[in-house]
């Protein structure tokens, strides 16, 4: 039976302090139904702050005590040392203290898998006391799991039980929880024999189990993502394909819903990640079960919130061992910041580039480390492969811990051996750039090798030539020639959508000598006599302009801000490399890059011709402190200069309130008198690698390339990423 929201528009809805909105109309029996659902996702394991959210959980649901719901939707496995070492028993403890009343998995449940099973999960189910919810998941091959798992929806439920989904009745009134997972955990998890069908079959069969029982209050528990992979299963497609269902709480593209999104007859909320927030929805139902009334918000994590003294003490018995395993050393240190960062728009990130996106010094030096620990077992061995979704963080300049390492690489992938075809290596490439300038976990990192991809061609047709680099010899990858690969066993089983490679695994084109990631990379870490990779141009994404080739040492720096949508050519198919930048551009470009905006006006006098667009630009630029004008003109056509462009970097560095101190200011004879602040800027660009000289010369007066300014302004975006 179809089901109506009885609710008013957001541009109706009264101003509160959570999100919510006034019923049209009311029942007219006026029996009214009140429920609150608390809800995580994607905690990942992160329990640094658990006993915070103990603390919030004990205090919503003593506000309502007789109607309220506590569940998760799912990936409390994974990403943290608390995982690596307990194996998620140290979260089940927790959630059982909170009295969680239901879960389903989500894809990284999966992650410890193997052909033959998943016992760490199974111990996992077993200690829960409470139910897990899961309609389309079949764990029949699965011995761990044998007299676990029911094919039903059921009133008659236990604890550490697995239902496609379960009737609790809340307050007299039944509630109905059905979970779903995505069907994408077979190709980026380690499932093993676990099995994932269609999620909206699934679906229609769980709304119509639960209303031919009578019950007309559905929720759905999903891990298929908010509005991702819309060929696979998004929860915005639920909601428009599957009538009957009143609230998804989802998960998995750790997406935070600062408030319900309402799509048709169906509410959907998801928290964001990591433990970052607490998801609370207050919903009321008529007697037909029809939303009329809801509100909803966030609550944040954070130091506000006083830890609960119960759960704080537990945690202290966890993060002792964490803490002694976090602070061992390595014996390496870094030299630099080991780029491991993701590009996320939404979350204010600035930089375009990160390991799924784009190659970096740590994606570099993990690779390498491959490589070089596969040519110690198989000297054959000439390429090296990492997905970019294994890379989970970022490791800053420094002593190199034992725990950075295992945060980097937390799901202790084994290293493999492929034998593959020129061709199967292409169609990796293609798959790896396919979703480019997107984020994609699949994107590969690269050693003893390089390659270029055209994201203008369609996906499939992007990747050009690429090449073995080796020491004292470069040369073409040959489709119809074999080649030994190093990858992680994640990737070469058909992790991330890698079916060729799934294909020569299950070929027996594979050895798997057995060594850890982390482990691999401590080793090989400490075993270098300066830890300080670089980008050095391994994947170079070509650009529309005719006047930047692959082979141009700017090529990549342009190809980040072209591709991050921060500056554009001269024309559509020149960039004009050897050409000045106009100090107006300069300013654009930073201020773009930064994402800085004023509602001031510029005060500069020269402005009248220039663009509505640039002034608003230069505003900002002025009102952060970044350009000063001369004369109260800002001269914006006047080609900006070495030490101009130095200053408005520099400036631009301490817009957040970061400091700099120079090492020396005496590395150039020909900006000494040139003032504190020129000399400081100059030191600034030269110590952090954004600019170079030119002997003992920095030419403060010469006029700035666009293609130099596209170097400067590429890495002084690393830079930011690194603070």
């Amino acid at each position: 039976m179809k089901k109506k929201l009885l609710m008013t528009s957001v541009a109706g809805a009264m101003a509160v302090s959570v999100f919510g909105f006034q019923a049209a109309e009311t029942h007219a029996d006026n029996h009214e139904f009140e429920l609150r659902v608390l809800h995580t996702n994607d905690t990942h394991a992160n329990l640094d702050d658990v006993a915070k959210r103990v603390t919030l959980v004990k205090s919503l649901k003593a506000e309502m005590p007789d109607s309220n719901l506590l569940v998760d939707a799912g990936d409390v496995f994974s990403g943290s040392l608390y995982f690596n070492e307990f194996r998620g028993q140290a979260d089940l403890e927790f959630m059982n203290l909170m009295g969680y009343d239901a879960m389903v998995f989500g894809n990284h449940e999966f992650d410890l898998g193997t052909p033959e099973g998943h016992p760490e999960l199974a111990e996992f189910v077993k200690g829960a006391d409470f139910p897990f919810v899961s309609s389309n998941v079949d764990f029949s091959d699965d011995s761990n799991f044998d007299g676990l798992q029911f094919f039903e929806y059921t009133t008659e439920f236990e604890n550490g039980e697995i239902y496609n989904g379960v009737i609790r009745e809340v307050n007299g009134e039944q509630v109905g929880i059905f979970g779903l997972t995505t069907e994408e955990t077979a190709s980026i998890a380690s499932p093993g024999p676990v099995t994932f069908s269609n999620y909206l079959d699934a679906a229609e069969e769980a709304v119509a189990a639960f209303e031919d029982a009578g019950v007309n209050k559905i929720i759905a528990l999903t891990h298929i993502g908010f509005n991702d992979s819309a060929a696979v299963d998004n929860d915005m497609l639920l909601a428009q394909s599957v009538e009957g269902i009143d609230i998804i709480v989802g998960g998995h593209t750790h997406t935070e819903l600062s408030e319900p999104e309402a799509v048709g007859d169906t509410l959907i909320v998801q928290t964001g990640a990591n433990n970052d927030n607490l998801g609370q929805l207050d919903v009321t139902f008529d007697a037909d079960g029809v939303i009329t009334n809801y509100e909803g918000t966030l609550h944040e994590i954070d130091d506000s919130v006083e830890a609960d003294t119960e759960a704080a003490e537990i945690l202290a018995e966890y993060s002792s061992v964490i803490d002694e395993l976090k602070n061992r050393p390595s014996g390496a240190e870094a030299e630099v910041f080991l780029d491991g960062s993701r590009y996320d728009p939404a979350n204010g990130d600035i930089n375009f580039g990160g390991v799924r996106i784009n190659e970096t010094n740590l994606g570099n030096l993990i690779t390498d480390g491959m490589l070089w620990k596969a040519q110690s077992i198989d000297p054959d061995t000439v390429i090296a492969l990492q997905n970019g979704g294994g890379i989970r963080a970022s490791i800053s300049e420094g002593p190199i811990t034992y725990g950075e390492a295992l945060t980097v690489m937390p799901f202790g992938n084994d290293l493999a051996i492929m034998n593959l075809t020129g061709a199967e290596i292409y169609e990796a490439l293609e798959l790896s750039v396919s979703q480019y300038p997107a984020e994609s976990g699949a994107f590969l990192h690269v050693a003893g090798m390089s390659f270029s991809f055209d994201p203008a061609m369609e996906a499939g047709s992007r990747v050009k030539e690429a090449y073995v680099m080796m020491e004292d010899e470069t040369y073409v990858i040959e489709e119809d020639e074999m080649y030994k690969v190093a990858t992680n066993v994640f990737t070469a089983t058909g992790g991330d959508g890698y079916d060729m490679l799934e294909e020569a695994y299950n070929d027996g084109r594979v050895s798997e000598p057995g060594y850890r990631d982390y482990e691999t990379f401590i080793e090989y870490v400490t075993s270098l006599d300066e830890v300080a990779p670089e980008k050095e141009g391994r994947i170079i994404a070509l650009t529309p302009f005719e006047d930047v080739t692959e082979n141009n040492w700017y090529s990549g720096y342009v190809a980040d801000l072209y591709y991050g949508s921060i500056l554009n050519g001269k024309s559509e198919t020149m960039f004009d490399s050897l050409g000045t930048l106009s100090r107006a551009q300069a300013a654009s470009f930073i201020v773009r890059s930064l994402g800085l905006t004023t509602d001031e006006e510029a005060s500069f006098s020269d402005l009248e011709n220039v663009a509505e667009a640039t002034q608003n630009e230069i505003a900002a630029a002025a009102a952060n402190g970044i350009v000063n004008g001369i004369d109260g003109e800002f001269r914006p056509y006047a080609p900006v200069t070495r030490s101009q462009l130095a200053l408005m970097l520099y400036r631009a560095y301490m817009v957040d309130g970061e400091e700099f101190t120079p090492e020396s200011t005496d590395y150039f004879t020909d900006v000494e008198g040139w003032g504190e602040e020129t000399t400081n800027a100059v030191s600034f660009v030269y110590e952090t690698g954004i600019a170079s000289g030119y002997g003992d010369q920095y030419r403060p007066l010469a006029f700035s390339t666009r293609a130099q300014a596209a170097k400067m302004i590429s890495v002084f975006l690393d830079v930011e990423t690194m603070e």
